[in-house]
C-alpha cells in the first residue's frame, strides 16, 4: 500500500497521482557503484518510493570518500559501502527494499546480477565497468542511466531505451587507459557528483513514471564553474555490430593496462608488476566554447577530423584540413604540423584522444595537441552554420 502522507508531494502533482506512485513502488533500479554517483541517485530514488533498489559494490568506506558520497558518515569508514548504504536507506524508508551485492561486476556475474531490474543506473565512473553495463544491457534489453564526472564537469544520459542509441554508439572505442586520469589524480569538484548523480535519478525516475525521457539520443553536459548545461544529440550508429556476448567487454577488463589501474579505477590490481608506461601525459581537453573564444583572438589550429569516411562524408567542418580515422593517424604524420597547434576532432571526443595519443607517442608536443570535448556534437550545437555535409 502507497504511503500516502510520505508521497502526499508527489500524489499531488498530475504527472504522477496516486497511480504513478504506486507505478514507482512496484519499479526497481539497480545501481552499479555506491559511491559519488549512486549515493545522490540512491538517496532520491529512495525518497521518491522506488520499491527494490539493488547496489553492486566491493569497496570499503574510506576518509577520502566523504568529500562526496553522501551515502556513509565518519562513523562508517571502513564498513562496506553496501552495508553502510543499505543502513542510510533504510532510515529513510524502511519499506524500501535494498538488495546488495558486495561484489564487483565483471563478465561472470554481470548477467545474473542485471538480469531481472527495470533499469540500470550507472555509478562507476570507470569505463571498462561501463563498456560491460553497456554489453550486458544490449542483450537484456535493459534501459540504463549513464553519469560521468572528472573535475568541474559532468555527463549523464540515457541509453538502450525504447530501440535508442546504446554507449557504444556514442564512444565506439575506449581511449587507452593511459589517457584516463582517475580522480585521485584529477581531483573532482565535491558537489558535482551530487548535481549528476541527481540527474541520473530525475531521468529514471521519470522513465519509471512513463514520462518523456529526455536523455534518450542526448548527451547531456554540465560545466559547475560556468553553471552552465549543453545538450548534445547523437544518434544509433546503423553501421555498429550488434552485441552477441560479452566478450569485447571482458577483453577491456583483463587488459593489463586497466588491470594495473586497480585501485583507481575499482578494478582487480597487479600491484607487483612494474607500470607499463611512464605517468601518463594530459592532452588539452578543449570546449567548443574555449574554441571560438580563442578563434575570436586570433587562435587558428590545425583542424584535424579523426572520424570514419561515412561520418566525414554525412557532415564536416567547413574548414577542416585533413581527415583521417582515429587508428590510421600515423599513416599521415607527414602531413601534420608541428610547429601549429591541432585541433583534434571525433563524434564526441574519445576517439580523438586515443588520437592525441598516439601523436604524442609519436613525438608530437603535448602542449599542441587540443581534444575538442563533445566532438562535431558540441559544434553541432553551437554553430551549425559552419558545418557541411
Amino acid at each position: 500500500m502507497v504511503d500516502v502522507v510520505r508521497h502526499a508531494r508527489h500524489i499531488a502533482l498530475p504527472e504522477v497521482g496516486l497511480e504513478g506512485q504506486r507505478r514507482l513502488q512496484a519499479s526497481s533500479v539497480l545501481i552499479i557503484g555506491a559511491g559519488g554517483l549512486g549515493s545522490p541517485a540512491a538517496l532520491y530514488l529512495a525518497a521518491a518510493g522506488v520499491g527494490r533498489i539493488g547496489l553492486v559494490d566491493n569497496d570499503a568506506v574510506e576518509l577520502s570518500n566523504l568529500q562526496r558520497q553522501i551515502l556513509h558518515s565518519t562513523n562508517d569508514v571502513g564498513t562496506p559501502k553496501v552495508a553502510s548504504a543499505k543502513a542510510t536507506l533504510g532510515a529513510l524508508d524502511p519499506s524500501v527494499e535494498v538488495v546488495t551485492y558486495p561484489t564487483r561486476l565483471n563478465p561472470a556475474n554481470a548477467m545474473s546480477i542485471m538480469d531481472g531490474w527495470d533499469l540500470v543506473l550507472d555509478g562507476t565512473d570507470n569505463l571498462p565497468t561501463r563498456y560491460l553495463v553497456d554489453d550486458a544491457c544490449s542483450l537484456l534489453n535493459l534501459p540504463w542511466v549513464y553519469g560521468s564526472v572528472f573535475r568541474f564537469e559532468g555527463q549523464v544520459s540515457l541509453f538502450n531505451h525504447d530501440g535508442g542509441p546504446s554507449y557504444r554508439d556514442l564512444f565506439p572505442e575506449p581511449p587507452p587507459a593511459e589517457a584516463v586520469p582517475s580522480c585521485s589524480d584529477a581531483g573532482v569538484f565535491g558537489v558535482l557528483p551530487g548535481m549528476v548523480g541527481v540527474l541520473q535519478a530525475t531521468e529514471a525516475i521519470k522513465l519509471l513514471l512513463g514520462l518523456d525521457t529526455s536523455l534518450s539520443g542526448v548527451l547531456l553536459l554540465y560545466d559547475a564553474k560556468t553553471m552552465s548545461f549543453t545538450h548534445l544529440s547523437f544518434e544509433a550508429d546503423p553501421n555498429r555490430p550488434p552485441v552477441m556476448s560479452l566478450e569485447n567487454a571482458a577483453a577491456m577488463l583483463d587488459e593489463e593496462a586497466w588491470c594495473m589501474r586497480g585501485d583507481e579505477v575499482g578494478l582487480p590490481s597487479q600491484e607487483q608488476k612494474p607500470p607499463l608506461k611512464p605517468p601518463q601525459i594530459m592532452i588539452h581537453q578543449i570546449t567548443i566554447t574555449e574554441v571560438l573564444q580563442r578563434r575570436n583572438e586570433g587562435w587558428t589550429p590545425f583542424i584535424l577530423d579523426v572520424r570514419g569516411d561515412h561520418e566525414y562524408a554525412q557532415v564536416r567542418l567547413r574548414d577542416c584540413n585533413l581527415q583521417i580515422p582515429h587508428n590510421e593517424v600515423l599513416a599521415v604524420l607527414d602531413e601534420l604540423p608541428k610547429d601549429t597547434d591541432i585541433l583534434l576532432h571525433c563524434k564526441g571526443g574519445m576517439r580523438s584522444q586515443m588520437a592525441a595519443m598516439s601523436l604524442v607517442n609519436a613525438g608530437w608536443d603535448a602542449d599542441r595537441l587540443f581534444n575538442l570535448q563533445g566532438g562535431i556534437m558540441a559544434w553541432h550545437a553551437e554553430r551549425p552554420d559552419e558545418l557541411v555535409n
